[in-house]
C-alpha cells in the first residue's frame, strides 16, 4: 500500500494531477478540495494517498489532508459508494459540511450532489452516522498549508467545465454553472469552487 506520495507537482487538470517523485510521474486522482490547496506548478507537495485495485487498473487516489483520506475510506464502505462517487462526494462538500449533513439528517443536502439519489443519501445518513464518530474531530484538521493562488494557463472556464463533467455533472449542467462565472483573474479551481457553491446551497 501507497500511504504517502511527496514530489514535484507537475501537472494538474481535475481530478487528475501528476506527482513526479524520484522520476516517477505518478496520476493521481484527487477531490476538488485537495485542488484548492495545491501549490503552482514543480513546486513540491505531500498528498495522502489510496490505492484501488481492480481487474482493469490500478488507480490512485490523493489528499492534501488525512482526515479527507479517512473519511474518503469510510465512505466507499458503504453500500452502494465506490470511489468516484465517494470523490464526487468530497470534491462537492467539505468535510465539515458533509458531517454537518449526516448529523442533520439532511438528505435534500445529498441528494443534490451529482450521483447521489434519495436512497443513496438516505443510506450515507445511516451508514455514516455511526462511523463519523470514529473519525472524531479530524474531519476538521490537517490542511495543507501551501499558497493556492497558481493560476491555469488556457481556458480556465473549459477546464472547469471538463473537470465538473469528471465528477459527474452533465455537459449542458456544468456549462450552465460556470456560464455566469467571471474567468477574470480566476484559476480552474477558483472557478469550481463557485460553481460548486451556487449549485449546492
Amino acid at each position: 500500500m501507497i500511504g504517502f506520495l511527496r514530489g514535484k507537482l507537475v501537472h494538474k487538470a481535475p481530478p487528475f494531477l501528476v506527482l513526479e517523485v524520484q522520476g516517477v510521474g505518478y496520476e493521481v486522482e484527487a477531490p476538488m478540495t485537495t485542488f484548492y490547496d495545491l501549490p503552482a506548478i514543480n513546486e513540491e507537495i505531500k498528498l495522502h494517498t489510496h490505492l484501488v485495485v481492480r481487474e482493469d487498473a490500478h488507480i490512485l487516489f490523493g489528499f492534501s489532508a488525512e482526515a479527507e483520506r479517512a473519511l474518503f475510506r469510510t465512505l466507499i464502505k458503504v453500500n452502494g459508494v465506490g470511489p468516484k462517487l465517494a470523490l464526487t462526494i468530497l470534491s462537492g462538500q467539505s468535510a465539515e459540511e458533509f458531517h454537518r449533513c449526516i448529523q442533520d439528517n439532511d438528505t435534500q443536502a445529498l441528494v443534490r450532489l451529482p450521483g447521489v439519489g434519495k436512497k443513496t443519501a438516505e443510506r450515507l445518513v445511516i451508514e455514516m452516522r455511526d462511523r463519523l464518530p470514529a473519525l472524531g474531530d479530524s474531519v476538521m484538521t490537517d490542511p495543507i498549508d501551501m499558497d493556492a493562488a497558481s493560476r491555469v494557463v488556457g481556458n480556465p472556464k473549459q477546464e472547469a467545465v471538463n473537470a465538473l463533467c469528471s465528477l459527474g455533472y452533465k455537459p449542458l449542467d456544468a456549462s450552465k454553472m460556470v456560464q455566469n462565472i467571471s474567468a477574470e483573474g480566476k484559476s480552474c479551481e477558483d472557478i469550481i469552487r463557485l460553481a460548486l457553491q451556487g449549485t449546492l446551497r
